[in-house]
């Protein structure tokens, strides 16, 4: 039996970032995997937006990922949305396939030492006194104080929980598939009566990346190349003499979310605590930034050093942000309805995103900048991302996020240095200077304070005005 302070199930996107986080903050976490490799069917996430470039770069390893992806100064909403004005140094987005974001995650989990256990399916969970047991379709029993669930929206961690999953049935879905053609292909969209369809041609210059709308909202499994053929040919008036699937899929705009993202010794994060439609490629990114916000808490109540109260502020921040991605995803589905009268819709959409402020304001959302949890009424930094702005320390020149790649809270003093007393041990202390303007996306310049508490996932827990009032609440409520 094998025994572990904390279990994340699931090694996608979700699962990585979370194990790493718990490395970080010292906690013996391991990743249960049902997949024996790597290999990621298909597409799926295409890309990471500036708020996942900008926790990457908290950790100090966002060059890894920049490396291997194509930026594009756009976000989708309808239509494409500039963010190229936007404060921060990942004012785009980076196109980077799924499998390469979970390859370079891994290598990270992998620098750190966590153990993954591949070719194991929870099959089962219990919780024990103290913990959690899990058991495994290969018939293995495992052990932990924490159980986290990032096992896709099919959750069985989830379902084994109790935990409700509300929300929109299906209204429609698509087919997606990478497959090979004896007749040239119809490169571009096409638009009929069930929708807007698409052909790309792949890397490879064989192979043709093909979505067709319009589908069964009650399909399910895998689908056949004959089904696939016959959805073509309704769409294109024609199969093109399709053959040789690399991978053929589909996804409908069903949009859920776990009722609540704790219960007891459980979690959930990622797709496991929400689904929605790809629009927007907002899901995987959700999950990551789920990922960041809850590591340091449950470090902190595993390790003894907060009570367990702190795991509600994770469901109280996260499930309000998941839920505007679901309404957000809905509202861009329904602008793909086919028909003249969605189309008129459109046009209006499309007029008052060109529009200086609505553009910023719905592209700020897409890119996850303009997220501000409720941590009370103050300063405009309090509960937003701080920005990473350049700063001079003692040991000369930094960033901001610099500080943050230990994933260890930071408080930083603009002005006359605060005493931290019996948090010395606990809390990163930093003075230094910053001459230039504090700018948030959306809301724009706002002062640059006297000092800044930031927690671990790079949200501000408290702002001073030069005196350390409500310092010593926000310490003892965070850490």
């Amino acid at each position: 039996m094998s025994e572990h302070e904390i279990i994340i199930a699931g090694g996608g996107p979700t699962g990585l970032m979370l194990a790493g986080e718990l490395a970080l903050a010292g906690v013996d976490a391991a990743i249960v995997e049902q997949r024996l490799t790597m290999d990621v069917p298909g597409r799926r996430a295409g890309g990471l937006h500036a708020r996942s470039l900008e926790v990457l770069d908290q950790r100090g390893i966002v060059d890894r990922f920049l490396a291997e992806g194509q930026a594009y100064p756009n976000v989708g909403f309808h239509v494409a949305l500039d963010i190229t004005d936007f404060p921060t140094r990942h004012n785009y987005m980076l196109a980077l396939r799924q499998e390469r974001i979970e390859r370079l995650l891994a290598d990270w989990v992998e620098d750190l030492k966590v153990p993954v256990y591949r070719g194991r399916e929870v099959s089962r969970v219990a919780e024990i006194e103290g913990g959690v047991e899990v058991s495994t379709t290969q018939g293995e029993t495992m052990r932990a104080g924490w159980l986290v669930g990032c096992d896709g929206g099919r959750s069985t961690v989830r379902k084994s929980a109790g935990v409700g999953f509300s929300g929109w049935e299906a209204s429609t879905s698509w087919l997606i598939g990478e497959v090979g053609m004896k007749e040239p292909p119809q490169l571009g969209f096409r638009e009929t009566a069930s929708g807007r369809h698409a052909m790309t041609m792949l890397e490879d210059g064989k192979r043709v990346g093909v979505v067709l709308a319009g589908q069964d909202p009650r399909a399910a499994g895998v689908p056949s190349l004959h089904e696939f053929a016959v959805a073509l040919k309704a769409a294109y008036g024609s199969d093109f003499g399709v053959h040789t699937p690399g991978f053929l899929s589909r996804f409908s705009d069903a949009a859920r979310q776990a009722e609540t993202y704790r219960r007891g010794r459980i979690l959930l994060a990622g797709d496991a605590a929400h689904i929605h439609s790809p629009m927007g490629g907002q899901g995987l990114n959700l999950g990551v930034q789920d990922a960041v916000n809850l590591g340091w808490k449950l470090a902190r109540v595993a390790k003894g050093l907060s009570p367990e109260a702190l795991l509600d502020s994770y469901h109280a921040e996260r499930h309000p942000v998941a839920a505007r991605v679901l309404r957000n995803t809905i509202a861009q589905g329904v602008l793909r309805y086919p028909g003249e009268r969605i189309a008129v819709l459109g046009d209006f959409v499309s007029e008052l995103l060109a529009m200086a402020e609505p553009r910023r304001h719905f592209a700020a959302m897409m890119s996850g900048l303009d997220i501000r949890y409720a941590l009370g009424e103050g300063h405009p930094l309090l509960g937003r991302r701080m920005p990473d702005l350049d700063i001079v320390t003692a040991e000369g020149p930094t960033r901001v996020f610099a500080l943050l790649n230990e994933a260890c809270p930071v408080l930083l003093n603009f002005g006359e240095a605060l005493s931290l007393d019996k948090w010395a041990d606990r809390i990163k202390a930093v003075d230094a200077t910053f001459n230039g303007a504090c700018e948030l996306p959306v809301v724009g310049t706002v002062p640059t304070p006297a000092a800044v508490l930031i927690r671990p996932d790079g949200h501000v827990a408290w702002v001073g005005d030069g005196s350390s009032r409500g310092l010593p609440e926000a310490l003892s409520l965070w850490f």
